[in-house]
């Protein structure tokens, strides 16, 4: 299973949110590239970067991070928040990522979506399922539309895409364990997805709980930020 530590990013810092929610945003002292460079130092290949800037705004904001730590670590970024229109797609490319994340654009435009797997192939592109209630949530959490996940999934599967992350907002930033059961279903009706799950872990053991499942990968973020899970203890999983 791949580990994936996850770098959230709020006016070029990095920060975790509880639940998706603004107001309740924690700003961590390290700098992205800090600990991006930490990260890899510690054995970890992968790397999720998030523009929760670029999100709100609807637009890739925080570029230049993404370009400091591609171009200073070999890390393998994905890279989500913000990302709209082809021109966005191509500059997160340029600026060093290796797959682009696309979350409220597959729901609210999927046929710009659906362009984007045929241009960049479906190895670049990353569907990002954001649920709550089984609901697909969009907007950087602010809205949940009335796009239900399996049928938001079963179309996708069928457009050729291969990677989803998979984020139970309830879960997000809570530290009291990851959407077992939600991961068991999609794995049930889509067992050949590259599943990876966000959202909830707080320890080993919810790591190994979603390793045993056969998980493609688990994004792992608050719980490495205040010490629940050790950089050490992950070399296990590398």
């Amino acid at each position: 299973m791949q580990i994936i530590p996850a770098i959230d990013i709020i006016d070029g810092k990095c920060v975790r949110l509880k639940q998706g929610d603004y107001a309740q945003k924690t700003v961590y002292e390290a700098q992205p590239l800090e600990a991006a460079k930490r990260f890899e130092a510690a054995g970890l290949r992968r790397l999720h970067l998030v523009d929760l800037d670029g999100a709100k705004q609807r637009k890739i904001v925080n570029y230049k991070v993404l370009e400091k730590i591609a171009s200073q670590t070999k890390l393998h970024i994905d890279f989500g928040g913000g990302v709209q229109s082809e021109a966005d797609v191509r500059l997160a490319f340029e600026c060093g990522a290796k797959q682009i994340t696309g979350g409220s654009i597959a729901v609210r435009n999927p046929e710009i979506f659906e362009t984007w797997i045929e241009i960049f192939g479906a190895e670049r592109i990353i569907l990002g399922a954001d649920v709550r209630d089984e609901k697909i949530a969009i907007g950087a959490w602010e809205e949940t539309s009335q796009q239900d996940l399996w049928s938001f999934l079963d179309h996708y599967v069928q457009k050729g895409i291969r990677y989803v992350v998979c984020t139970d907002v309830s879960k997000d930033g809570l530290l009291q364990g990851t959407s077992v059961d939600l991961y068991v279903k999609i794995r049930q009706k889509f067992p050949d997805l590259a599943l990876i799950a966000s959202g909830g872990v707080s320890d080993l053991a919810d790591l190994e709980t979603l390793k045993e499942m056969n998980i493609w990968g688990a994004i792992v973020g608050k719980a490495l930020y205040e010490g629940r899970i050790s950089l050490e203890s992950l070399l296990s999983f590398v």
